[in-house]
């Protein structure tokens, strides 16, 4: 919104500030912060009051996670408040590129939103079914897909292979999709332990900055090697959006957690996480720096399919993260541990723009 009075008023003066990405990227940060952390006290009593026992904990689970019951979930609507309010007023929203991700940002919140109020109501950790929530996922990142393809090519680019793509033509709408939903749920799944899955997704939305800015810049994309989507630089300021909201959220998920995200939160981050990688095209590198989501999903699956086919358990128990509790780690030490791990593989996933 502001940018475009910006430039109904021809920039002069000290609107020419908004003319720059860089810059209405750091105001989106701060801005999605500070009302992040504004409405963030009064958004969690409310939450306490009307869920009353709050989010439901399983009780199969760690027995340490047993003293969190009556702490409130769906925190993630506070994010994407804060997200999209900071996006709305910085962002140039003629560019096709917002719209998609803010079709699956909403759109997957919505859905994780579902979910939630029907674990909360029902007082059960199942929520809604899994193949209705897949189906809806679906159908919001097919859109979306759509959208973004309309205004990128249908190959598939290989990190650290200069000028190397694979074209995947009409496949690329289900491969984009598939990317998406992924995505989100991988995040989902990362959700288990307070402040876990926020950081790497800040750190994970601070890199796609770095990588959206540059495939955004004709100059840079062509010295770098990587290709050069027309608009994409507007998706860092997104980008700065999902880190201003995360720190807000995780000013108060931080240990112990005043209130968990819930689905309304990760599925929404991830989804737009995914989004904003096919946007740019680094759908491989996505999966580099979402190392740690991707192994968090891979837990569950290997675990599940090796214990219909077996009936033994690979990890004592999945998503992995409880499997590092059940040996001993504490609570603590498994999160900074894993966030860690998160920024080591966001700097290998940066080093891709260059090892070309």
């Amino acid at each position: 919104m502001l940018f475009l009075l910006a430039e109904w008023l021809n920039f002069e003066g000290i609107l020419n500030l908004v003319r720059y990405q860089t810059f209405r990227a750091g105001a989106t940060l701060l801005t999605a912060l500070l009302i992040g952390l504004l409405i963030g006290p009064r958004f969690i009593s409310m939450l306490r009051v009307r869920q009353g026992r709050g989010q439901p904990i399983r009780v199969d689970g760690p027995q340490s996670h047993l003293n969190k019951r009556g702490t409130p979930t769906m925190g993630g609507l506070m994010i994407l408040v804060s997200l999209m309010l900071g996006v709305l007023l910085w962002m140039d929203l003629r560019n096709p590129f917002i719209w998609a991700v803010l079709a699956v940002t909403g759109g997957f919140g919505i859905i994780g939103f579902l979910d939630d109020f029907d674990k909360v109501t029902k007082h059960s950790h199942r929520g809604v079914s899994g193949r209705v929530r897949l189906m809806l996922e679906f159908v919001v990142a097919g859109l979306a897909a759509w959208i973004i393809v309309s205004q990128i090519s249908t190959d598939l680019y290989v990190p650290f292979l200069p000028g190397v793509s694979i074209p995947l033509g009409p496949f690329y709408y289900v491969f984009a999709a598939v990317v998406i939903v992924g995505a989100g749920n991988a995040v989902n799944l990362t959700d288990g332990l307070d402040g876990l899955a926020i950081m790497p997704v800040i750190i994970a939305a601070g890199t796609f900055a770095i990588i959206a800015y540059l495939v955004g810049r004709v100059d840079y994309s062509t010295y770098l090697g990587i290709p050069h989507v027309r608009g994409a630089g507007e998706l860092a300021i997104f980008c700065a959006a999902i880190m201003g909201a995360g720190l807000a959220f995780l000013w108060f998920n931080a240990p112990p957690a005043a209130v968990f995200m819930g689905d309304t939160g990760s599925l929404a981050l991830g989804g737009a996480l995914g989004a904003i990688a096919v946007a740019s095209h680094h759908e491989v590198v996505l999966a580099i720096v979402g190392g740690l989501f991707v192994f968090e999903a891979l837990s569950v699956i290997v675990q599940v399919f090796w214990f219909k086919r077996t009936g033994r358990r690979v990890f004592r128990m999945a998503p992995v993260h409880h499997h590092f509790e059940q040996l001993g780690w504490s609570e603590s030490t498994v999160v900074i541990r894993f966030w860690i791990v998160a920024i080591v593989l966001a700097l290998i996933g940066l080093s891709t723009l260059k090892l070309r």
